[in-house]
């Protein structure tokens, strides 16, 4: 059986989840390399996430359904959001703060997991329904843009 949105996403989203958690221990091992080693993938990781979502899977759902000022549109406000905690983030590990990088990771953690359970108990079901077919091809897609 082909992938469907909803595993292949869900899935990115445990993997991102697995490298926030390793870079959190570099930090609180104060390991600094590592955790700026660690941070690079993350970022890296959630904005290749994102980009998927948006340059992919959100235009296809839009085109398929109409909606566009719908949930993708939150999902996209949600995006922008974990990109600016993302970047005060980098500027806790430049300057080796500790308890402010934790305190905004703690949020930016709260804020994923609310964003991903909307995505995977409503938006990628219903990208899945309403795309049929061709969701295989928009997974296919996903697969295929450059990280």
């Amino acid at each position: 059986m082909a992938e469907t949105i909803s595993s292949f996403l869900t899935k990115d989203h445990r993997a991102c989840d697995e490298v926030f958690a390793q870079m959190e221990n570099e930090v609180a091992s104060e390991n600094w390399a590592n955790a700026n080693k660690k941070f690079e993938e993350f970022r890296g990781d959630l904005e290749h996430h994102f980009n998927m979502e948006e340059q992919v899977m959100f235009p296809a759902f839009e085109q398929q359904t109409g909606m566009m000022g719908g949930p993708t549109a939150m999902m996209r406000m949600e995006h922008e959001q974990m990109r600016n905690v993302v970047e005060q983030m980098k500027k806790d590990l430049d300057e080796k703060n500790k308890n402010h990088f934790f305190g905004l990771s703690e949020s930016l953690m709260m804020i994923i997991q609310q964003h991903n359970m909307k995505e995977e108990q409503m938006l990628y079901a219903m990208a899945d329904n309403h795309l049929g077919a061709s969701s295989a091809q928009v997974v296919q897609k996903m697969k295929e843009l450059e990280r």
